[in-house]
């Protein structure tokens, strides 16, 4: 079926809720008639002028020309049915709730008026490709084409093959959405495809630092915009989307996969979801919302530079507070503060291991450089007074300044080589290539990069060191690092490279 992409100009979405329009006005746009159905004739009329809307504002934006708007709108067609005779549709794509039966049932009709070589694509995002094909005498016509919301504006599309998906279609299907001027990567058909799956890292790890009482969930937030650079903090995105919706996803992924421990849910969830505290919806989640406006404490004022001498054996850190007038001297004395730089380890550690007075010794997360965000982490048995100085002195370089508990690594750390060590695990099980998995992380979260060229552009062997760490801490198997990180920084390989594979020698 070589070419079947290029030969596509009739397609039929069924379904016209949010999803369903987005993918019609994508279609129309990238050139193919698209007729819209769905049970009720008058969510058709309504999706029909909705998209109608959407392609004038382009037109208003200079997005696209006039022309091109009024050809597009010529594209959409109504139909009286989503079962109504389709000899002439190359591709079905249905956009219809997340309810195993309905997608089945759907299709089985779908099969008995759509001629042979007709293509069935589901927009699922949680169900298995493989379970919707199964009802179909001809399994070999269903894949998944999972966009995401708003369609016109997130181009990625994840491309699911079922177990009985033809070999042919994945890549004419990819064809096909690189036609609509969207970006396909490959997925299997595994709980989560991708994005799902990839997205586990984050918001399990912020999940855990919380239920650890480590930093409160604006915090959290801060570190990981600040200091690994997100658009948005875990709390903040686990409100944004949801924690109803979230906390099924994660035990949804999480019971897919068999209780893996690195995709373990928090006992927090489900609580919070029993309590109605789901997010921007209904006013309150991890924060409160108040005519839609996030509500967020603001930072405690810093107290002034200390007089106290400080001591840190980090050259960078040194540089840094010198700059910013603290009296930095050359060796820790009985009256110095002492500030140490955390690697993967906690502050009670480098202090044991170096021998130093925890009393006077406070740590500072070294990502990133000290060019953001500064952390600043307080054990026990930290003299107040000189944490406060420890505060002081690191407020006083200009950069803001976060407080949280000592852990067995720092905060920012431990979020990073959970996306690293997430995406690498799907990589090892072949679920997706390394490049389709940073495309996908980027386009479909938003990340500043992907997290396998983010895990090279740190240094694997510093991700292996946080994990190693945290594994042997909290000998929690969640933190045991992948096969795919453990073995490329053994043979000095970039997570990105594939590697050598057995098909290779054939």
């Amino acid at each position: 079926m070589a070419g079947w992409a290029e030969r596509v100009s009739r397609i039929r979405v069924v379904g016209t809720g949010v999803m369903g329009r987005g993918i019609a006005q994508l279609a129309a746009t990238g050139g193919v008639t698209v007729e819209l159905a769905d049970l009720d004739a008058e969510a058709v009329r309504s999706a029909l002028e909705h998209v109608h809307g959407m392609l004038d504002k382009l037109v208003t934006k200079g997005k696209l020309t006039g022309d091109a708007g009024r050809a597009a709108k010529e594209r959409l067609v109504m139909v009286d049915s989503p079962i109504a005779p389709a000899d002439d549709v190359d591709l079905v794509v249905e956009a219809v709730r997340e309810d195993l039966e309905a997608k089945r049932v759907l299709f089985g009709k779908l099969e008995q008026h759509c001629r042979p070589g007709t293509v069935f694509a589901t927009n699922t995002s949680s169900l298995s490709v493989t379970e919707i094909a199964a009802g179909l005498s001809d399994p070999t016509r269903v894949i998944g084409l999972h966009f995401f919301n708003p369609v016109p504006l997130m181009r990625l599309v994840e491309v699911v093959p079922g177990a009985r998906t033809a070999a042919w279609l994945p890549d004419e299907a990819a064809a096909l959405v690189r036609r609509w001027g969207h970006v396909p990567v490959l997925a299997k058909d595994a709980p989560g495809f991708l994005v799902n799956h990839a997205g586990r890292g984050l918001n399990t790890e912020a999940l855990q630092i919380l239920s650890e009482s480590l930093a409160e969930p604006a915090d959290v937030d801060r570190i990981a915009r600040d200091v690994l650079g997100l658009k948005l903090g875990p709390f903040e995105l686990l409100d944004l989307t949801g924690l109803d919706v979230s906390h099924a996803v994660l035990e949804s992924i999480w019971s897919g996969f068999h209780s893996e421990p690195r995709l373990r849910p928090s006992w927090l969830t489900r609580p919070r979801v029993a309590a109605g505290l789901f997010g921007r919806k209904n006013g309150e989640g991890f924060y409160r919302y108040v005519d839609g406006k996030q509500e967020v404490a603001p930072e405690p004022a810093a107290p002034p530079v200390p007089d106290t001498p400080v001591y840190t054996a980090d050259e960078r850190l040194a540089r840094l507070l010198t700059a910013a007038r603290v009296q930095i001297v050359p060796d820790a004395y009985p009256d110095a503060l002492l500030l140490v730089s955390l690697r993967g380890e906690s502050t009670v550690e480098v202090a044991a291991r170096q021998g130093l007075p925890a009393a006077r010794v406070a740590g500072v997360d070294a990502l990133g450089g000290y060019e953001g965000r500064l952390t600043l982490s307080v054990h026990p048995g930290l003299d107040p007074a000189a944490g406060r100085a420890a505060w002081g002195a690191l407020a006083a370089t200009g950069r803001p300044v976060t407080i949280v508990k000592d852990g067995p690594a720092p905060i920012a750390q431990r979020l990073l080589a959970s996306i690293v060590n997430t995406a690498c695990s799907i990589a090892a099980q072949g679920l997706a290539g390394p490049a389709d998995i940073d495309t996908a992380v980027r386009l479909g979260l938003g990340y500043p990069r992907g997290p396998l060229e983010w895990g090279d552009f740190v240094g694997p062997e510093k991700i292996l060191r946080v994990l190693t760490g945290l594994a042997a801490t909290t000998g929690d198997p969640r933190y045991r690092p992948s096969s795919w990180l453990t073995e490329r920084v053994t043979l000095g390989l970039p997570l990105t490279a594939p590697g050598t594979c057995p098909a290779d020698l054939l």
